[in-house]
């Protein structure tokens, strides 16, 4: 239940372990409710020592005491060569800051681009030992991670236990398996030991499985040879209570790692060359930044945009919360943009068609009637959003009612007729938060607020009323809702199933609606209204289907991964930004520009890559030519052998750069014939297997 209400007292109850909380709802009704737990929602603030930093590094903090940033320039501080991310640049969650960090690497990395490779040195490749046919010597490593695990586990009982298993030939835990040291320590280990197959169990392989394949590869041993059990996720954490239980679990899961671990193979990776171009669909305010930092950092980049200029929505708005005029910064991104060697542009331009994989797309650019070609390397989808053309509160039938952005023109034409009104009203959430379209467009009420600040500086006499369902002024924009309250600007809330009604005559647009306070209908004459509509995304179908990226059902593209991977996209070598991803202000807009370009940085700086080991593959002997795996695969890496090539011609093959390992083939197969590398069949069943075994 969600209750708006103004929170008195929280007592504890005598004699018990429950707590009471004493609030007013909005009714003025004061309340008391007894609860086994409450969970306190507090907010962020910047700790004293770190403001105590930012003194004296002479960096400039704002009133709430975060960073001060332009809204242009997201990651830059008030010093050139400081750059910020993360919750001291203001409040923010997770995906944010992850952004925000990407976007600062990109800063730094165009201020040192010039010295990229200079002091490069060549990492020793430790030649990679034989295993194929050698009998398993398995090293167990059992993790403590602090008390995460040892809190709950009895570690050295499940190291013991490891040590009676088939095949291993060492075991050890430690404090932390993921340590600098304990890498350190078990590369010799394992030199030292013969061992040619290694098992950790610890925590998430999401993220140190690859620290641990690394500390493989130094050890002489294929990556692959490896396997990791999370007895922290799946076991410390859910079992927490239940300290034997979860002792035999990690028994369990160290088992069938072991089993698995046994049979596994090296996996070789294919190299592949990049060609260290850029594309960039979309030419907004995201695209642009995106395209700037990778031509800043030296990469020849391509914007191909649908329209017949650069800047896409930052046209029609007047002004940002921070009172920077939109237009004029535009017009100098557009300017760096033009003016930029690295950086071609193609207007009127779509993609008709897009072949090849990370590092060597091929892509057809359609221009009206003429086609060209272009190859390159990475891709970043800007494709950008719109605002809503409402269907309600009679828009479209009377010029007094307008969207946001319409008002934003009549401002940055200077309209004098502004200047003259009696009355305004803005209605909020029109087209957001309602069954059609769930989701918050984000951007809405600091924008009208600030209109409406706008409205009240070129007539203080304007009475300015906004309607709204929930005020979401997050962060440090809090503050424009304070002072448009203390401006005079006033707020009636509104719900769904009680909307503002609207009719308008020659005297006027009267508004009705129902005062929360008073809870009361009051009716409002205006001379404006603003209908602050719903950012939609211009869903590109087509564009998902050409690199394998999905779209959620509101037609937003989905990230990789929400608050890890929140600019990259599963395919690899694809990323994004912009409103294609979510509607968001033009600061967050810009920082997952140069976020994109952070991440295929990362990989145009290369020249060679490596595909991944854990792929599916054929035996064309026995496949049956039944096509499920052509049609099902996501990412189109299944294919039938050209009859040409006369061997096995109609039979399914895979090509092993596009596989991402997902299984779904293996899964489909009607005849068996397809197999998952590291996933195998049998692998898989003497996991299941071992699991049936008493310890």
């Amino acid at each position: 239940m969600f209750a708006r209400s103004r929170v008195h007292t929280i007592d504890p109850v005598p004699d018990s372990d429950d707590l009471s909380v004493r609030y007013i709802t909005e009714e003025g009704e004061t309340v008391t409710e007894t609860f086994d737990q409450i969970v306190l929602s507090i907010g962020l603030q910047t700790d004293p020592e770190v403001v105590a930093m930012a003194n004296r590094l002479g960096i400039e903090l704002t009133e709430g005491n975060f960073c001060k940033t332009d809204t242009f320039s997201p990651v830059q501080t008030s010093r050139d060569g400081i750059y910020v991310c993360g919750a001291f640049q203001g409040p923010k969650d997770i995906p944010q800051s992850v952004v925000d960090a990407s976007a600062a690497a990109s800063a730094a990395g165009e201020s040192l681009s010039t010295a990229r490779n200079t002091l490069t040195q060549q990492a020793e490749v430790i030649p990679q030992a034989n295993v194929v046919g050698d009998r398993p010597k398995i090293g167990v490593i059992v993790c403590e991670c602090g008390i995460n695990i040892a809190g709950v586990v009895d570690v050295p009982a499940v190291r013991d236990y490891a040590a009676s298993l088939p095949y291993v030939e060492y075991v050890a835990k430690n404090l932390y398996a993921c340590s600098q040291d304990s890498q350190e320590t078990m590369s010799e280990l394992i030199k030292e030991k013969g061992l040619n197959r290694v098992v950790v169990a610890a925590c998430t392989p999401k993220t140190h499985e690859p620290l641990f394949q690394e500390t493989l590869i130094n050890a002489g041993l294929n990556k692959y040879l490896f396997e990791m059990c999370n007895i922290r996720n799946h076991d410390s954490w859910v079992h927490k209570n239940n300290p034997d239980l979860a002792t035999a679990k990690a028994k369990d899961l160290v088992r069938m790692a072991v089993s698995k671990v046994a049979l596994m193979q090296p996996l070789p990776e294919a190299e592949l060359n990049v060609n260290q171009t850029a594309l960039v669909v979309g030419g907004g305010i995201s695209g642009m930044t995106a395209a700037k930092s990778l031509a800043s950092q030296g990469y020849t980049t391509h914007i191909v945009e649908a329209g017949e200029r650069l800047g896409g929505n930052a046209h029609h708005i007047f002004k940002t919360a921070t009172g920077d005029r939109v237009k004029d910064k535009l017009a100098a991104l557009v300017d760096s943009i033009t003016g930029s060697d690295n950086i071609k542009v193609h207007l009127n331009t779509r993609l008709s068609s897009v072949e090849g994989f990370v590092g060597n797309f091929k892509s057809t650019l359609k221009n009206g009637d003429s086609e060209s070609e272009l190859e390159y390397g990475v891709a970043v989808i800007a494709t950008g959003g719109t605002a809503l053309k409402p269907d309600e509160y009679s828009y479209g039938k009377d010029p007094r009612i307008l969207t946001s952005l319409e008002l934003d023109q009549k401002l940055i034409a200077g309209d004098p007729a502004l200047k003259t009104m009696k009355s305004a009203v803005f209605i909020q959430c029109v087209g957001s938060r309602e069954p059609d379209r769930l989701y918050c467009s984000r951007v809405c009420c600091t924008h009208s607020i600030d209109n409406a600040l706008e409205l009240k500086k070129l007539n203080p006499d304007m009475d300015v009323y906004v309607l709204y369902r929930d005020i979401r002024t997050y962060g440090e924009r809090e503050y424009l809702y304070k002072k448009a309250r203390q401006a005079g600007v006033i707020f009636i809330r509104y719900d769904l199933q009680n909307k503002p009604t609207l009719t308008a005559d020659d005297n006027g647009v009267r508004i009705l609606a129902t005062d929360h306070v008073l809870q009361r209908p009051v009716e409002i004459t205006a001379d404006l209204v603003t209908l602050a509509s719903a950012v939609i995304p211009n869903k590109d179908e087509a564009l998902a289907q050409f690199y394998k990226v999905p779209l959620n059902d509101d037609g937003f593209f989905v990230e990789k991964h929400a608050k890890l991977g929140p600019s990259e996209f599963a395919t690899d070598g694809v990323f994004l930004c912009g409103l294609s991803h979510y509607p968001k202000p033009i600061d967050e807009a810009i920082a997952q520009g140069r976020a994109s370009a952070s991440k295929a940085i990362t990989l145009l700086a290369k020249e060679t890559i490596h595909t991944s080991g854990t792929i599916a593959e054929t035996e064309p002997a026995i496949c049956s030519s039944c096509g499920v795996c052509v049609s099902i695969c996501p990412y189109s890496a299944p294919s039938f052998i050209e009859a040409e090539a006369r061997m096995h011609a109609g039979k399914a093959s895979i090509n092993p750069v596009l596989c991402k390992g997902c299984g779904l083939c293996v899964a489909s197969c009607r005849s068996g014939a397809i197999h998952l590398k590291g996933f195998d069949n049998d692998q898989i069943f003497a996991q299941i297997f071992t699991l049936n075994e008493a310890v």
